[in-house]
């Protein structure tokens, strides 16, 4: 299979790889920089504001960057979020990684069937040796049919 068929997929070797990523504007660490400067900010007009007596300024100001931290934080969990799909000779290796959980499945690539699942709009269904796995969450839904093609196509050409 040559490169220019392939949309979503880089060939690397004796292989085929997918990498489905969220899209992120920021990265964990731009965004503790970012949470670090709103801080000193923050604190600095709190201090001030303690100095010339308004002291419940700093308590809000407490609650306000514990509650960003922690918005901050559920994002950064999940900004590394995507799946992988490495085709390697006569396997089929699906990963999820999901607020730093993995999920691992294998497939022997003669016995996978690719399907999307019942549903416009719905995720693609990867199936073979009694086993299920979703793949696709990261791919806006109208180019999933156009990837499950490109598995399809891969698993047929290796």
């Amino acid at each position: 299979m040559s490169n220019p068929v392939l949309r979503f997929a880089q060939v690397s070797g004796q292989g085929i790889d997918w990498q489905l990523r969220r899209n992120c504007s920021v990265t964990p660490a731009q965004l503790a920089w970012f949470y670090g400067s709103i801080c000193l900010v923050s604190l600095a007009v709190a201090g001030l504001c303690w100095h010339l007596g308004a002291r419940l300024v700093m308590v809000f100001t407490g609650l306000e960057l514990l509650a960003i931290g922690v918005a901050f934080l559920m994002y950064a969990r999940h900004a590394a979020d995507g799946e992988r799909i490495s085709l390697r000779g006569s396997r089929l290796l699906v990963e999820l990684e999901q607020a730093g959980q993995l999920q691992r499945v294998e497939f022997r690539r003669e016995w996978v069937r690719v399907e999307p699942k019942v549903g416009h709009q719905s995720l693609i269904e990867l199936s073979g040796q009694g086993r299920t796995f979703e793949v696709g969450r990261f791919v806006r839904p109208e180019l999933r049919p156009a990837l499950a093609n490109e598995i399809r196509g891969a698993l047929r050409a290796m």
